[in-house]
């Protein structure tokens, strides 16, 4: 009777680097929602869509693909970030009385508050990550850091109006540069060279 072997065959899924599609859907909403921040537009009825299809389920579709990568920061960072426009676009739809008078009543903005405490700290986190990425993806961490440092501080009413400014000039540059970071996701891996530099890492905390 002769022996029989087995043996494992791995098989590795070739996807394209989801960081471009993630970039566009952050720089998008965040261009949308600080124009509302910065009273050169009104109101949340059509910052609402855009939260939910770019900042949401954009970040979402490039947090999946980044899962598939084994890439826990990307992942990690963008599915945070999904989620949390998700929870604005909830939140607004509550505030307009979408979903009743009852729960438009009962709105504190502390509450929003202590999210965006929450979201604050989770991104000094990931800015701390992001030293080993490239130089254009920290700079748009630290603009997150002071995006959240200000809304915090807003919905605390703590210097609400200057740090409402703060909130809604450091979402407008999140904007600016994701949108650069997405063309230079997308032109880099198209003529395969440096097309659009993104600068290198800090390297000053990975050995």
């Amino acid at each position: 009777m002769s022996a029989q072997t087995s043996s494992t065959q791995s098989v590795q899924w070739v996807t394209a680097d989801p960081s471009a599609i993630g970039l566009f859907g952050l720089a998008i909403v965040t261009l949308v929602a600080s124009s509302q921040k910065l009273e050169i537009t009104s109101g949340l009825s059509y910052v609402i869509p855009w939260a939910i299809f770019l900042g949401a389920f954009a970040q979402l579709f490039a947090c999946i693909q980044d899962a598939k990568h084994n890439n826990t920061f990307g992942m990690t960072a963008f599915g945070a970030y999904a989620f949390f426009w998700f929870g604005m676009a909830g939140s607004w739809l509550i505030k307009l009385g979408v979903f009743g008078a009852v729960l438009a009543e009962a709105v504190d903005p502390k509450q929003l508050g202590f999210a965006f405490l929450g979201y604050l700290i989770f991104t000094l986190f990931m800015t701390i990550g992001a030293t080993e990425t490239n130089k254009v993806l920290l700079i748009i961490f630290a603009l997150i850091d002071l995006l959240f440092l200000g809304l915090t501080f807003d919905s605390f009413e703590i210097a609400a109006e200057a740090f409402h400014k703060l909130a809604a000039f450091s979402e407008l540059g999140i904007g600016i540069v994701s949108l650069y970071g997405c063309g230079a996701s997308v032109l880099n891996a198209h003529f395969g060279r440096t097309f659009l530099p993104l600068g290198a890492p800090l390297r000053i905390f990975k050995k």
